[in-house]
């Protein structure tokens, strides 16, 4: 065998390299695909979700936290029908529950140390944390804050609330 001085900087990283490549076949982060939420009208005022359920199934997050998040992000009001159905009070586009989804699998279901997504979310005394089954990493998450809502529906009333005593 030969003496680790034998080798140049270039034989030793691409050594290193291989080893990496092959106890990490994908590049984390990349391989995380989940079903893009199904959103439909409900009357004119209110948005369905109809996959919502089976998207938290596969996510292994309590729908109900996945709920308070996408109604704090929305900034709006919903709940869930007998059919397992989110409904949420408002006109909301597909786009918008892609956005907050993503935002809620980066926050709390990716891990934050190595972008794995085999996690679980625990509760301990007020704090929520991420435990990944990959790495071994704990981390706290930011607790939902609802105050914190997206503008989404709002800024038409914001709009004519300024022009009605602007004029």
């Amino acid at each position: 065998a030969m003496q680790w001085s034998e080798y140049s900087y270039e034989d030793m990283l691409a050594l290193v390299l291989d080893m990496k490549r092959e106890n990490n076949p994908e590049p984390a982060g990349e391989r995380y695909t989940i079903m893009p939420p199904e959103v439909g009208r409900v009357g004119s005022k209110k948005t369905a979700f109809t996959n919502f359920d089976r998207i938290s199934k596969y996510m292994k997050r309590n729908p109900d936290h996945v709920m308070q998040f996408f109604l704090a992000e929305l900034g709006t009001s919903g709940s869930i029908d007998g059919n397992n159905c989110f409904i949420v009070k408002g006109r909301f586009q597909q786009k918008h529950f892609e956005n907050v989804l993503a935002n809620y699998i980066k926050e709390y279901v990716m891990c934050h140390s190595c972008k794995q997504t085999e996690t679980s979310l625990t509760r301990d005394t007020r704090l929520f944390f991420l435990q990944c089954h990959s790495c071994g990493s704990r981390c706290s998450v930011a607790a939902i804050k609802s105050g914190f809502s997206a503008m989404v529906g709002k800024r038409s009333v914001a709009r004519r609330a300024a022009q009605q005593t602007a004029g």
